[in-house]
C-alpha cells in the first residue's frame, strides 16, 4: 500500500508537527565602507574567577576596519544603543546607508536597539538560530585579539581592560595585515 501511496505522492507525516521556517543565510556583501559593518560583544577575563569585562566592537566588513568599540562592566542593550549611535555620528552614517549584522544575543535583538537602529535609518540584520558561524567577521577579530602574544591570561580591572584595548585598535587598523583584504591594512582600504 505505502509503494503506490508513494507513487502518488499520498504518504506524509500523520502527526501534527511544528514548521520551523526556513531561514536564509545572510549574505553580507559590501562595496565600499560605512555600507555594512558587524558588530558583537566578547567577554575579557577578570582579576577573579567569575568575573569579566565586556568588550563591544563594530567592525567594517569591506575594510575590516574597528569603526567603534567599548569596554564595560556589563553587557546591556542601553551601553550598546550609545556606542551605535556614536559610532554612526562619528562615521557621518546617513539615513539608507548602512547595515548593521549581529548574532541573536540579548543586546543585538533588544528593542532599545532595534528602534534606535529604526531611527537613524540603519537596516538590522541577524544570524540564523542557533548558528554559531554567521557573524565571522568579528569573530575572527575577537580571535587576532585574544591570541595575540601579548593578551594577558586575566585582566586586573577595567581601567586595565581599556588600556590594552587602547593599545591594541591602533595597531589593528593602522598595522595588521588583514588576510581577508589582500595583505593589506584595514585603515589602508577604508
Amino acid at each position: 500500500m505505502y509503494r503506490l501511496f508513494n507513487e502518488s505522492t499520498e504518504v506524509k507525516e500523520r502527526r501534527n508537527q511544528r514548521r520551523h521556517p526556513v531561514y536564509q543565510q545572510p549574505e553580507l556583501l559590501a562595496t565600499a565602507q560605512n555600507q555594512v559593518w558587524s558588530w558583537d560583544i566578547t567577554k575579557l577575563l577578570g582579576p577573579v574567577t567569575w568575573s569579566y569585562f565586556y568588550l563591544y566592537v563594530i567592525l567594517d566588513i569591506f575594510s575590516r576596519y574597528v569603526v567603534g568599540w567599548m569596554v564595560a562592566p556589563a553587557e546591556s542593550a542601553a551601553l550598546a544603543e550609545r556606542l551605535i549611535s556614536e559610532t554612526c555620528a562619528k562615521q557621518g552614517i546617513e539615513t539608507g546607508q548602512l547595515t548593521i549584522h549581529a548574532d541573536r544575543g540579548s543586546s543585538m535583538t533588544s528593542k532599545p536597539v532595534a528602534l534606535l537602529l529604526a531611527d537613524l535609518g540603519v537596516t538590522n540584520t541577524h544570524s540564523r538560530p542557533h548558528t554559531s558561524d554567521d557573524n565571522p567577521y568579528s569573530e575572527a577579530q575577537f580571535t587576532t585579539l585574544k591570541y595575540r602574544p601579548d593578551f594577558p591570561d586575566r585582566l586586573g580591572s577595567i581601567a586595565d581592560a581599556r588600556s590594552f584595548c587602547q593599545g591594541f585598535f591602533p595597531w589593528y587598523n593602522t598595522e595588521h595585515r588583514h588576510s581577508g583584504i589582500g595583505l593589506l591594512t584595514p585603515e589602508t582600504l577604508h
